[in-house]
């Protein structure tokens, strides 16, 4: 069982941390870090969590990681240094700040990067949109025409089949697959062993791979997994204007905004929770994440506090 760690004790962790990686530590001071790492577990466990913080960084793209790095270096202001790596520590290991890419990503047949999006004419006419970061295989074949959505967001706008015998189109997640019924539809992969179904015009059939299959009918969205669909609740086309690169909110927690916004950028956007709840309403430009959070500062009592450009939080206004 992971040890928990508190907030002194990743701040130890981060001096030291930042001490071995930048400074010159001589035999004094390997010996009084292996003195302090020998105290106990939840040591040991804050030590793991500033050396993957360092992988992180070590795995973004050339150039990236090392601009961030030599932001929280030591010089010229090492508490300030050590507060940036602090709460970088303070990060459950699950969160935002994992930038992995699976490597299905890389070789599925069409994906996005992170902020992009992708629009393609499928072979039988109908039309695929990929929404930020997501990854997808298509295989057309004499008997069906599958989808296989890896990750991310995709929406579906199908045509009659031209074959001469009319093949089902499927999009496969790893919960099961959705059946167009003639339609057009989105589905999303979510972090919780989750996948979101909307429909925006005719049906389909959510068919969960442990579960009774279950029609989806227009205006309705339902999350579904392995073990069976949840109840339907109702949406519109606005969910759906991600394709027009625009988020629509409509009364929506702040929280919700900053947590949808931070699908279309790289590296860290957290919202204060004490600011969370404020009601949103109005539609946001996600081409320009930066320009949409001033945006929000302009009209709420937030403001954006920037600690590197991949590390920013909406927190309340001093």
């Amino acid at each position: 069982m992971a040890q928990p760690c508190g907030d002194a004790l990743l701040e130890e962790a981060a001096d030291w941390a930042m001490a071995m990686r930048y400074g010159a530590p001589g035999e004094v001071d390997r010996a009084a870090f292996d003195r302090w790492l020998a105290q106990g577990p939840q040591h040991a466990a804050a030590w793991a969590r500033a050396q993957a913080v360092f992988q992180t960084f070590d795995r973004l793209p050339r150039g990236l990681g090392q601009d961030v790095l030599r932001t929280i270096e030591p010089q010229p202001n090492r508490r300030r240094a050590l507060g940036l790596l602090g709460g970088l520590l303070l990060v459950p290991p699950a969160g935002a700040l994992v930038w992995q890419q699976p490597w299905r990503k890389w070789r599925a047949d069409v994906a996005t990067a992170v902020g992009e999006r992708k629009a393609l004419d499928l072979p039988d006419a109908s039309e695929l949109v990929l929404n930020t970061d997501s990854a997808a295989d298509i295989a057309f074949t004499a008997a069906e025409r599958r989808i296989h959505l890896h990750s991310g967001e995709i929406l579906v706008t199908t045509h009659a089949d031209p074959a001469p015998a009319p093949r089902p189109l499927l999009v496969a997640t790893a919960f099961g697959e959705i059946r167009a019924l003639g339609t057009r539809f989105s589905v999303r992969h979510l972090e919780n062993d989750l996948a979101r179904v909307s429909v925006f015009r005719h049906a389909v059939e959510i068919r969960p791979l442990d579960a009774p299959p279950h029609v989806l009918r227009q205006g309705e969205q339902a999350d579904f997994g392995r073990g069976g669909v949840r109840r339907p609740a109702a949406v519109d086309d606005s969910a759906a204007i991600w394709e027009q690169g625009m988020l629509l909110a409509q009364d929506m927690r702040l929280g919700e905004v900053i947590a949808e916004m931070a699908r279309y950028r790289h590296g860290v956007l957290r919202c204060d929770p004490a600011v969370a709840g404020i009601r949103v309403s109005g539609a946001i430009s996600l081409a320009d994440t930066d320009r949409g959070l001033d945006l929000l500062a302009q009209t709420l009592p937030v403001r954006i506090q920037r600690r590197t450009p991949w590390w920013v939080v909406v927190a309340p206004r001093a």
